[in-house]
């Protein structure tokens, strides 16, 4: 299962049928689980742990150092969960000692070729990035979210749970959950319907999203005022209450 031009340090942890490619290196300190299959040319560098059931496809750069300047070679991780594909020549780098020491990617991600993640991120489940999308340091990615090919996001920006991100975009403000966003620089177009109705949300459940969705953005009111009248007209069930407390939390603004 592993090919004889492999390179592999003996302080690497290596699971049972894991298989590795040719001319791939696996540096130390480096866990793979089981079922894992690393292509050719692959690097995985120090410091970095693979769930099982992955793949991981030709040329791929996983736990390099972070591009920061600030980084001082300090002992910081890439985790990846289970069940992710890994594209061809996608490169995903470690964390910084300054921004909480890891980059974590969640479960059954999907990230197509040329992505790139950077120092820091942090992904929930069944993301998928699409070709040549591109996340800055420190930003956290929901689950059930897809990025658009060639989108760019910005440093510290946060995306909700089952948002859709179109393609070409660029996001710099924080992008709520449940809707899709596009654009240079994006803006939200509505729900997230045809994705929600994918991932099982009853009519029933979408219908409060729909109307805090058009008293938050539609009415042009202030931000505050618009969250206090969602509290006081909408049921407030489990997606009301994550959307409401999603825009409370957010540091960098929220995308309108």
């Amino acid at each position: 299962m592993i090919h004889e031009t492999a390179i592999i340090d003996p302080d690497a942890q290596i699971g049972q049928n894991v298989s590795i490619g040719p001319y791939s290196i696996i540096k130390a300190s480096v866990i793979i689980d089981s079922g894992t299959v690393i292509g050719p040319h692959v690097v995985v560098d120090s410091f970095t742990s693979i769930g099982s059931d992955c793949r991981i496809f030709q040329y791929a750069s996983i736990g390099a150092e972070p591009q920061a300047l600030n980084f001082k070679g300090e002992e910081t991780w890439v985790k990846i969960g289970r069940g992710c594909v890994i594209r061809e020549f996608v490169t995903i780098n470690r964390g910084t000692g300054f921004g909480g020491g890891i980059t974590e990617i969640g479960d059954e991600n999907f990230i197509m070729a040329y992505a790139h993640v950077a120092h820091d991120c942090r992904t929930g489940n069944r993301v998928v990035m699409a070709n040549a999308a591109t996340l800055a340091g420190h930003i956290t990615i929901g689950s059930n979210v897809t990025i658009g090919g060639l989108t760019a996001v910005h440093q510290f920006v946060r995306i909700g749970d089952y948002a859709y991100i179109g393609g070409k975009a660029a996001v710099v403000k924080d992008i709520v959950p449940f809707v899709i966003a596009a654009g240079d620089r994006a803006k939200l177009h509505g729900l997230n319907k045809v994705g929600l109705k994918r991932f099982g949300f009853s009519e029933e459940a979408l219908s409060p999203v729909k109307k805090a969705y058009r008293i938050i953005f539609r009415f042009g009111l202030a931000l505050n005022e618009a969250i206090e009248r969602v509290k006081a007209e909408i049921d407030q069930t489990p997606e009301v209450l994550s959307l409401i407390g999603f825009i409370k939390s957010s540091q960098r603004g929220i995308t309108r």
